[in-house]
C-alpha cells in the first residue's frame, strides 16, 4: 500500500518541509527522524511511503526545517488518516494548517456544548464502477446543532450551485466535516456524465429542516485538485478551513462566587448544588455562561482567613465547604439530623457568610456522615474509579490535610473529594443540558504552605513573595504572600506542573480565566521582609548597570539611593504630632538633615511584628504606616542576582527622596524610569510569556481568557492576540492611559466585557466614589445633560448594562450585583454590602452573599424580563 503526501507551501532558501507522525516511516513523533519531503515546481512538496497491506490509523503534521532544526510547525491539530481498505493506494492533498482565525470556536465550550452536534455514523457511498474516490475534509466549527454543511459547486453532483440539492457533509468528527465523492473515466465526478472543468465549489451552511441558506463561506470559489485517475486510489483533500470572515457569535452571562449563592437549601454559604438552581435562572434570562471564582481548597487555619479563594492549598482538591450536606446522605440519628436542620436555618438567615460557623458545622457533619457511610462509599466501584484516576494528587493532599487537622483519618479527605467531584460534575452536566457553559478561574499563585510547595519545592522560589505593583486597586501595591515560580525548572519539565493543573480544570469547566496573566510574562517579586509591594521588582528582568544609569545623566550614588532614608522636613507629613517620638525611638540620624530606620525597625516585617495586635490604636497605626513608608524611601533597588545592577523603584516619583532631587536628576530619572518600565523589556517579556502560555493553552481544549488588568507592557496584547486568549475589558479601567474611560465601541471581538470585577466597586458603589468623575461619565459617556444624580438609578444602570452588552466582545459577563441593579425593588438597599473584596487589604473577609434567594430570583418576573430584553436587544 502506497501513501503519497502532497502539500503546496512556499519556503525560503535553506528551508525544507518534513512530516512527523505516529508511524516509524514518519519518525514516531521524533522530529530528527521525520520524513523528508521533496520539492517539485511552484512549491509543491511530496513524499511517498510504502506500508504493509493492513489497516492502519495514524496522525501526522508538517513542519519547516532548516539546518538549525525546526523553524515552525502547523497549528496543534494533527492530520489524521484511518485506512480500513489496505488494497487501495492513498493520495493525500493537504493544506498547511494555520492557526484558525477564530480559535475559540474549536474550544470545548463551542464544539461540545454551544455548537455541539449529535454524534452520528459516517455516510457511505454507493458501490459504483469508479476508479477514484475523493474525500474532502474541512474544519467548520461555527455551525450549530440544527445546522449542517453542504458542498455546492458547478457539477450536477454538487447541486449545480443549489445548496438544497448539494451533498450534505458528515459531522461525525465535528468540527471537521467530511464528504466522499466517486470519480472515474472519462470524467472526474462522477462516472458516466460529461464534466465541466475546472470543478469549482464552495461550502455552505444550511438549516437542517428547511434547507434554507444560513451563510456561504466567503472568498473566491475553490478549485477541486484531482490528480490523474489511478485505479483503486483514494484522494483525500484535508486541512481546509471554512472561510467565515465577518461571522461573530456573542452571548451574555453572570459572574458570581459560589460562596455568595443563597438558596432555600443552602447552609449559610453557597454550594455546588446551588449552581444548578442558579443555572435555571441563567436559562430563564437567556444567558449562556456562568463564571465563578476559584473553588480549590484553601483550608489552612479553619478561620475566616481561609475565605480568601485565591490562596489554595492544592491546585487539584476542591473546597469541602462547597458540599451540599443532604446530597451526601441523611444521618440515622434523628436527634443529630434535627440539630443540623436547625443550624442550617440559623446560618441561612444571616445576611453575610459566617465562614467559621459554617466551617465548624459542616466539618462536624463530615465526621458523622463518614462514620456512617464512609466504608460503604469507599468500597463502591464509582469511588475506586475516582481514586485510581486521581490518586497522584489525592494521596499527598490527604496526607497534608491529616497532618494539619490531626483528628481525621486520611480516608475522610478521599471521601470528601469524591463527593465534591460528584456534586461539581453534576452541576456541570446540568449546565450543559441547559445550553450553559461553566467558566472557572485559575489563580496565578499557590499558598506558601500548600501541598505542591511542600512536595515539589524545586518549582518555587520560597524566599520571595508574589504580588502586584501599584495600580487602581492599591497605591502601595499588593502582596499576595505566594511564592514565585522557578520557571527554569518548570520549563525543563516541559511545564508539566501547569499542564496538569489546566487538564484538571477541564474536568469541570469549558472556559477559564487566567488570573493575573501578566505573571506569565513577568511577576512582581517582593522580598520576604516586605509587607507592602513597593520594594518589589519584576522577574525575569533586565536590570540597569551603574554605567547605564550614569550615562543617562543621573548622578548615581548607590549608598545614597538604595538605602532607606528620609529628610526631617517630611517627618511631620508622615507622623504628625508623633514625629519627635518617632525620631527618638525608631530612627537614627544619618546626616544633619536625614534619618534612617534603626536596625530593629529597618524592614516592614520587623515593623509589622512590633505593632502586631495594636492596630486598633490610632497612634500605633499612624506610626506603623509611617515607618512602612520610610522603609520604601529608596529610588533604586539592587538586583538580587546580578551584582552592581539596579532597578528603579516603582512609583518612585511619589517618594520623598524624589522630591529632594534637583531638576536635571529628576529629568534623568524620569527618562530612565520610562525606558525601564515601558520599553526595555517589551521583546524580552513577550518571549517569556509566549513560551509559557503556548504549551499551557494547548494542553486543554477549554476557552482561554486572561485577566490583563494593571500595568500592561505592549507585548502582552500582542501575545494574547497571537494565542487568541481573550482580554478583559472594563470601561472604567482603560488600557489606554490617555483616556478616562474605555471606548466600548472599539473593543476587540476576542474579549470579555464586564462592568466590574470582584476586586472593584459595583456600578452603584463606583457612582458615588468620585462625583467629579461620575459627572464627566454622565455627560460624555452616557450623553445625558445636566447634573448627575447623587445615586445611580435603575434606569441609568440599565443604560450602562445595555452599553456593555452592545459591544463587539464575544462574551459580556456581568457581576450578579450589577444585573440586580436594574430593578429598584430587587437591588440591595445598602450599596456597601455589594462589595466582594478590597484588594488593598490582604486580610479581607470574603463573605458577600446574595440578599435574596435564587428561588426569589426565579420569581422576579419584571427583573428577569428586563434582563432578557437587554440580552435580546443587543444580539446576545
Amino acid at each position: 500500500m502506497k501513501i503519497t503526501f502532497n502539500i503546496q507551501y512556499n519556503t525560503v532558501w535553506g528551508q525544507m518541509l518534513r512530516i512527523v507522525g505516529s508511524l516509524p516511516e514518519l519518525g514516531d513523533w521524533n522530529n530528527a527522524c521525520a520524513g523528508e519531503m521533496h520539492c517539485t515546481e511552484a512549491g509543491n512538496w511530496s513524499l511517498e511511503i510504502e506500508l504493509p497491506d493492513t489497516p492502519v490509523d495514524f496522525e501526522y503534521r508538517y513542519f519547516v526545517h532548516s539546518g538549525a532544526g525546526m523553524v515552525f510547525e502547523e497549528w496543534k491539530k494533527n492530520h489524521c488518516l484511518s485506512v480500513t481498505d489496505a488494497t487501495k493506494n492513498y493520495c493525500l492533498i493537504d493544506c498547511w494548517q494555520n492557526f484558525p482565525e477564530n480559535m475559540a470556536f474549536y474550544s470545548s465550550a463551542f464544539a461540545k456544548h454551544w455548537f455541539a452536534h449529535t454524534p452520528g455514523k459516517e455516510k457511505t457511498i454507493s458501490e459504483v464502477n469508479f476508479m477514484q474516490e475523493i474525500q474532502i475534509r474541512v474544519s467548520a466549527p461555527a455551525i450549530t446543532g440544527n445546522q449542517t454543511l453542504v458542498i455546492a459547486g458547478n457539477q450536477p453532483e454538487l447541486g449545480n450551485w443549489n445548496p438544497a440539492q448539494a451533498p450534505v457533509m458528515d459531522d461525525v468528527n465535528f468540527p471537521e466535516w467530511r464528504c466522499r465523492i466517486p470519480a472515474g473515466e472519462p470524467c472526474r465526478i462522477p462516472v458516466g456524465e460529461p464534466c465541466r472543468t475546472p470543478v469549482e465549489y464552495k461550502f455552505c451552511i444550511i438549516d437542517k429542516k428547511d434547507k434554507s441558506v444560513i451563510r456561504w463561506e466567503t472568498g473566491e470559489n475553490r478549485i477541486l485538485p484531482i490528480p490523474d485517475p489511478k485505479k483503486n486510489e483514494t484522494v483525500i483533500i484535508s486541512g481546509l478551513q471554512f472561510r467565515d470572515e465577518g461571522f461573530e457569535w456573542k452571548c451574555a452571562g453572570t459572574v458570581v462566587p459560589v460562596f455568595s449563592l443563597r438558596s432555600e437549601h443552602s447552609f449559610g454559604i453557597g454550594d455546588f448544588a446551588d449552581l444548578k438552581a442558579f443555572i435555571d435562572w441563567l436559562s430563564l434570562t437567556s444567558q449562556k455562561i456562568l463564571q465563578i471564582l476559584p473553588v480549590n481548597d484553601t483550608t489552612q487555619t479553619h478561620t475566616y482567613l481561609d475565605s480568601y479563594p485565591y490562596s489554595a492549598i492544592s491546585i487539584y482538591a476542591l473546597h469541602p465547604v462547597y458540599l451540599r450536606l443532604d446530597a451526601m446522605g441523611k444521618l440515622n440519628s434523628s436527634e443529630r439530623d434535627v440539630f443540623y436542620r436547625k443550624k442550617q436555618k440559623e446560618l441561612n438567615a444571616l445576611e453575610a457568610v459566617d465562614y467559621e460557623q459554617v466551617e465548624q458545622t459542616k466539618w462536624a457533619f463530615f465526621g458523622e456522615i463518614f462514620n456512617q457511610e464512609g466504608e460503604k462509599t469507599l468500597d463502591s466501584e464509582e469511588f475506586i474509579k475516582f481514586f485510581n484516576n486521581n490518586k497522584e494528587w489525592l494521596v499527598p493532599y490527604a496526607s497534608y490535610s491529616r497532618l494539619r487537622d490531626k483528628i481525621y483519618p486520611a480516608e475522610l479527605y478521599y471521601y470528601l473529594q469524591f463527593h465534591l467531584h460528584r456534586q461539581l460534575s453534576e452541576a456541570k452536566n446540568y449546565a450543559h443540558s441547559k445550553g450553559i457553559v461553566l467558566k472557572g478561574d485559575i489563580p496565578v499563585g499557590i499558598g506558601k504552605t500548600s501541598v505542591e510547595v511542600r512536595n515539589e519545592p524545586e518549582f518555587f522560589n520560597l524566599q520571595y513573595q508574589t504580588g502586584a505593583p501599584p495600580d487602581d486597586f492599591s497605591a502601595t501595591g499588593q502582596n499576595w504572600g505566594f511564592p514565585t515560580y522557578n520557571w527554569t525548572k518548570m520549563e525543563a519539565d516541559q511545564f508539566g506542573w501547569w499542564k496538569n493543573r489546566f487538564r484538571k480544570m477541564a474536568d469541570y469547566f469549558d472556559a477559564y480565566r487566567i488570573d493575573h496573566i501578566l505573571g506569565f510574562f513577568r511577576i512582581w517579586e517582593i522580598p520576604e521582609s516586605s509587607v507592602q509591594g513597593l520594594l518589589g521588582c519584576f522577574s525575569p528582568t533586565l536590570p540597569l548597570s551603574v554605567e547605564e544609569i550614569r550615562h543617562a545623566g543621573f548622578d548615581f550614588q548607590p549608598e545614597r539611593y538604595t538605602g532607606a532614608r528620609i529628610s526631617e522636613d517630611f517627618l511631620p507629613e508622615l507622623f504628625g504630632d508623633y514625629a519627635g517620638e518617632v525620631c527618638r525611638i525608631y530612627l537614627d540620624r544619618s546626616s544633619a538633615r536625614h534619618f534612617t530606620p534603626k536596625e530593629e525597625f529597618n524592614t516592614q516585617l520587623k515593623i509589622k511584628t512590633r505593632f502586631s495586635g495594636k492596630d486598633e490604636d490610632e497612634k500605633n497605626r499612624v506610626i506603623r504606616d509611617g515607618l512602612y513608608a520610610v522603609c520604601n524611601e529608596v529610588l533604586f533597588i539592587e538586583d538580587r542576582q546580578k551584582h552592581n545592577h539596579f532597578h528603579p523603584r516603582i512609583s518612585a516619583s511619589s517618594s520623598f527622596m524624589y522630591r529632594e532631587l534637583g531638576g536635571s536628576d529628576k529629568y534623568a530619572f524620569d527618562s530612565l524610569y520610562w525606558d525601564y518600565f515601558y520599553r526595555r523589556h517589551n521583546v524580552f517579556w513577550g518571549e517569556q510569556g509566549y513560551k509559557k502560555l503556548l504549551p499551557l493553552v494547548s494542553s486543554a481544549d477549554m476557552l482561554a481568557c486572561g485577566e490583563d488588568l494593571g500595568m500592561i507592557p505592549e507585548c502582552v496584547p500582542a501575545v494574547m492576540n497571537r494565542l487568541q486568549i481573550f482580554s478583559l475589558e472594563i470601561e472604567r479601567m482603560p488600557k489606554d492611559p490617555g483616556v478616562e474611560f474605555t471606548c466600548l465601541w472599539n473593543l476587540p471581538y476576542h474579549s470579555v466585557c464586564t462592568t466590574s470585577t470582584h476586586d472593584m466597586a459595583t456600578i452603584r458603589m463606583w457612582w458615588k466614589e468620585n462625583p467629579e468623575k461620575t459627572q464627566r461619565y454622565y455627560n460624555h459617556v452616557l450623553h445625558r445633560r445636566g447634573t448627575a444624580p447623587d445615586g445611580c438609578s435603575a434606569e441609568i444602570c440599565g443604560q450602562i448594562l445595555f452599553n456593555h452588552l452592545n459591544t463587539r466582545s464575544m462574551l459580556t459577563i456581568v457581576p450578579l450585583q450589577d444585573w440586580l441593579s436594574v430593578d429598584d425593588r430587587i437591588r440591595r438597599a445598602n450599596i456597601n454590602e455589594e462589595r466582594i473584596n478590597i484588594p488593598a487589604n490582604p486580610y479581607h473577609y470574603w463573605k458577600y452573599r446574595m440578599h435574596l434567594t435564587i428561588e426569589d430570583l426565579m420569581h422576579a418576573a419584571e427583573l428577569n424580563a428586563r434582563i432578557k430584553d437587554l440580552i435580546r436587544d443587543t444580539g446576545r
